[in-house]
Formats: structure tokens, sequence, C-alpha cells
């Protein structure tokens, strides 16, 4: 079967990174969460005194870009790469409502984006590859033969997140989770450099009321179709 690449984009907690797993898993593809790449980042910059009161401290945190090395190492316990930051485990680390409060303004940063745009081309070149994202199929992989933008209301998403969280042992309220979320949102769609939106050629597909065995079986069949159709 001919390897493709597929390129999933759209808002925060749509569960892009679950079915991306999911079928790269199905297809025995490579699977890249650039979302953690820009996490590490934001993770780093709080570590580095670079983020505080609210305040980003780009010039420094660009001065120091060569700095950060990024890894993901496959965990065969967990069936998926894990994020390493300078060589130091930090997926539970990246995935906290503070890192999610400045990992969008942190996109922003052309610097920034230029690099980790550069590193993800690099590791789809032999295709095989499922990545997601916000600009997946817009800017990194404008050619892909697969692209999925997905979509769910906020309320929903604020939901899923809250009780991801909750999950997790993190102490948070709903009310700053969904304000994270349209936050987020904003923050994503109107940045100046490769923004999110939808790719033209991307299909669109909304998750609100659908459980995530019935989105699989959806995305799955769709992407044999395309597969086949190649």
């Amino acid at each position: 079967m001919k390897k493709i690449t597929i390129a999933i984009d759209g808002y925060s907690s749509t569960g892009k990174s679950t079915i991306a797993k999911q079928l790269a898993k199905q297809l025995g593809y490579v699977y890249v969460d650039t979302g953690a790449m820009y996490r590490a980042v934001t993770l780093y910059a709080m570590q580095k005194g670079f983020i505080g009161d609210g305040t980003i401290d780009k010039d420094s945190l660009v001065a120091h870009l060569n700095d950060i090395n990024l890894a993901f190492k496959y965990n065969k316990y967990l069936g998926f790469a894990e994020m390493y930051l300078n060589g130091v485990n930090v997926e539970k680390e990246i995935r906290t409502l503070n890192v999610s409060r400045y990992v969008s303004a942190i996109a922003t940063i052309s610097e920034i984006r230029s690099m980790l745009v550069k590193q993800q081309q690099e590791m789809g070149k032999k295709k095989g590859v499922v990545m997601d994202g916000r600009d997946i199929g817009t800017v990194v992989f404008p050619d892909a033969e697969m692209k999925l933008f997905m979509t769910a209301s906020p309320d929903k998403r604020a939901k899923r997140r809250y009780k991801e969280l909750l999950e997790r042992g993190d102490d948070v309220i709903y009310q700053e989770v969904l304000e994270n979320v349209i936050n987020r949102d904003h923050i994503d769609s109107t940045r100046k450099d490769s923004p999110l939106k939808k790719a033209k050629d991307a299909i669109a597909f909304d998750n609100s009321d659908m459980g995530l065995q019935e989105q699989f079986e959806r995305i799955y069949s769709l992407t044999l179709r395309i597969i086949e159709a190649i």
C-alpha cells in the first residue's frame, strides 16, 4: 500500500492528537505531535524565566533557540512517542494548564515557527507520517495527500480538556479552562505568521457530538479511500 502524508489541523482540544495516534498505529505510520514541540519550547521559556507575570521576553528566548533540543522517543508501554526537552522527558509537564496559557502566544513568534517547521518538514520527507497541529496542511505540508480540519464547539472542547486535567490530578476550574480555549482560538486564528485556518482542500470534521470510536472509524475509512484512489 502506498504511503501518504496525513495532515491534521484544527482548534485546541478537538482530539487531533488522539485521532492522529490511532491512525498512525493502524497504518504503521510515524506520528508527530507538533503541538508538543511548541509546548516544550514554552516550558523551556518558563524554566529560564523568559515568561513571567503574563509577559514573554521574546528577545531572550529567540537568542537561546540554539540551546533547545527537542526529540520524540517512542514509549513501547504507552504505544506512542513522548516529548523530550534537552534529554529530559517532559510529556507530563507540557500538558499543564499553565503551559497552555502561553503556548499560543509562543507560537506567534516567527523565529520559533521557522525553526520548528523546518524540523517538522524533515520528519515527514519520506511520507508515511501523520502530523497534527495548526498549520500542517497550509504551511508544513501543503501538498499532503490527506488533510483534515477538526472542529468542535468551545464548550465541548473545554469540557473534554477539563475532564482530562482532572483525571491527571490537576487542580483546575472549568471556567478557566473554557476561557483558555476561547483565548487560544483567538490567538491561533489571528496571528500574522501561519494563522490557524482550513486549507482549501482540507476536509472539515466536526466531532462535537461524536464518540472516539465512531470518529476513528469514519476517519480511518476516509483515509483508506484516499490511499486507494492514489
